[in-house]
């Protein structure tokens, strides 16, 4: 960086995010810039669209790539989000300066976290992203620095508020998915096109870079196995909560037969596990360590004041020269994720069909499971019968993924199973 009284920030995007960082760094209330930095510049999609402080003594620049190659900034701040497109470009164009940048683009990082650490090495510059993951809760300093020296064994986390606050509603209110869900998008919490949350990606980008962090590798995306929440109905909900479970979307990443598995999929939680606790829009993690044990953080996931003083968090540290390895370790160091064989993880599992109301229907998907080995643990069965079937749940006892797979794709074949079964795992109280 230059060495210069105040160092000149320039910050592109400025959405409900954005319009705080501006906010926070102008009033600046604890005094932790004490005139070491300030924004100078700025560049948005659309100026007139800008809601927060004024931006009249700022340069404005329409180009963001434009702002991050300018010689008029010191640190170049990107919050337009998206995997490629102008916010790969531009915060490639910082880098390659030797600008130091700060992102909240957790696409960026899942997808091309390792190009971009390289990049930055090369340059001698810093790239920081916490606000790329949990906006509220420091969970990548904690891996980063806190927890440098231990290992960790797996790292798991209620990473999406949207998808949290949809099966908290659907749970306290008996909603199904689809009211959930447009109560969210009323609220502001899921968009008009929501996939991107209820798919589980966005979890997924962020346990990618949670994975890479708690392993010293290379991000990969690629090999986190998703799945959202859209198959969860309200009899789920029911069953779950009789079982004394909640149903959660768990982001998750653990060291497993001398690999790595990263999967982000709706999990059955017992009611005193620490996950199972978190309600309505809040995010969680869970870090297994070695040394440490179990450790918890929660708080807020999302929304313009945490995830803008996430963005300052790293300023400040920047203002003090602390330079840190993108991804905990050099970037040539860094390990290439081995997946582990995740289907075969043995454990519980939670299975709800819907049956034909006819004679012969449970002895039919009876006959599956003693064909496979699957063995039941418990077994409800309602007299609620509607066009759509009788639900009845299953929960087995201990079997391999890959087995239960291959009887869950026989029994959605079967003449008297109406629709796809609904498959989850279940964890137990002492597992992340």
């Amino acid at each position: 960086m230059n060495e210069k009284s105040s160092l000149r920030i320039g910050v592109a995007g400025l959405g409900t995010v954005g319009a705080e960082l501006l906010k926070q760094i102008a009033e600046d209330r604890v005094g932790a810039f004490a005139g070491r930095a300030h924004v100078v510049a700025v560049s948005a999609r659309n100026r007139r669209r800008q809601n927060g402080p004024s931006i009249e003594h700022l340069k404005w620049f329409d180009d963001p790539c434009e702002l991050a190659g300018s010689s008029e900034i010191d640190i170049f701040v990107e919050l337009m989000g998206g995997a490629d497109g102008p916010a790969k470009r531009a915060v490639e164009i910082a880098l390659a300066a030797g600008k130091p940048v700060v992102t909240a683009n957790k696409a960026l990082l899942a997808e091309h976290g390792a190009a971009l650490a390289h990049m930055a090495e090369s340059a001698g510059a810093s790239l920081r992203f916490e606000a790329a993951v949990a906006g509220g809760v420091p969970i990548i300093k904690i891996l980063r620095e806190a927890l440098r020296v231990d290992e960790i064994n797996g790292v798991a986390g209620i990473l999406n508020g949207t998808c949290n606050y949809i099966l908290t509603e659907m749970e306290r209110k008996g909603l199904s998915f689809a009211a959930a869900l447009a109560d969210a998008q009323a609220l502001g919490y899921a968009e008009a096109d929501p996939t991107f949350d209820v798919g589980g990606i966005d979890a997924g980008h962020k346990i990618a870079i949670l994975a890479a962090l708690a392993f010293r590798a290379a991000p990969d995306f690629s090999a986190v196995r998703i799945e959202g929440i859209e198959r969860i109905e309200a009899v789920d909900i029911i069953y779950a909560r009789e079982l004394g479970y909640r149903i959660k979307l768990i982001a998750s990443a653990r060291a497993l037969d001398g690999g790595v598995i990263q999967r982000c999929n709706p999990v059955l939680l017992p009611n005193e596990h620490p996950l199972a606790k978190i309600d309505g829009a809040l995010n969680a993690i869970v870090v297994d360590s070695a040394t440490r044990g179990r450790l918890t953080f929660a708080g807020a996931g999302a929304g313009g004041a945490a995830t803008a003083a996430a963005v300052a968090s790293d300023l400040i540290d920047l203002l003090a020269e602390a330079k840190r390895s993108v991804f905990g370790a050099k970037a040539d160091a860094l390990a290439k994720f081995s997946a582990s064989d995740g289907p075969d993880a043995v454990g519980q599992f939670y299975m709800r069909l819907r049956l034909k109301d006819r004679p012969g229907a449970i002895a039919s998907v009876s006959d599956a499971l003693a064909r496979h080995g699957v063995s039941i643990d418990s077994f409800i069965q309602k007299t609620v019968t509607d066009a759509s079937g009788v639900p009845i749940v299953m929960t087995t006892h201990d079997v391999s993924e890959s087995v239960l797979r291959r009887c869950v794709a026989e029994l959605a074949t079967l003449e008297s199973v109406v629709g796809a079964p609904c498959v989850m795992p279940m964890e137990t109280a002492a597992s992340a």
